[in-house]
């Protein structure tokens, strides 16, 4: 006795659900690769054992150019450096309202510690708290 079936068995398989999965994985690993690396420039910064924890409002990083022995200047890690003159203005706009304002200083090795110290000036006649970043040894 030959006995047949009613229903035939479907032998395709959906991928929507996969492509979906693969654009939600997609999306997560963009947005968190942008919060790894916060600032853009690469700077070799010193090394220390210390790490403060309090959280900077504004960054500035001083970059030093051997060949030609010049330095640039960057607010909040743009690319866009800014001139030594238009510093404490453009720190002075970004921390107007801040209960607690700190800086966090970012300085390559090679800059020379003039440079540092213009910038603790600046941190000084404002009473800005500053924090001279370094990389953990």
């Amino acid at each position: 006795m030959a006995i047949k079936r009613h229903s035939k068995v479907d032998s395709s398989f959906s991928m929507a659900s996969m492509s979906d999965l693969v654009f939600l994985l997609l999306i997560f690993f963009l947005v968190t690769s942008t919060l790894v690396n916060p600032n853009a420039l690469k700077l070799l910064l010193p090394k220390s054992t210390n790490q403060v924890s309090a959280k900077p409002t504004v960054s500035i990083s001083i970059k030093h150019y051997l060949p030609s022995n010049t330095f640039s200047y960057h607010i909040n890690g743009k690319n866009t450096p800014v001139p030594l003159g238009d510093i404490e203005g453009l720190i002075q706009q970004e921390l107007m309202n801040q209960e607690d304002p700190t800086v966090s200083l970012h300085v390559d090795k090679t800059v020379p510690m003039e440079q540092v110290v213009n910038m603790m000036n600046i941190a000084k006649r404002n009473q800005y708290r500053i924090i001279l970043a370094t990389s953990p040894e």
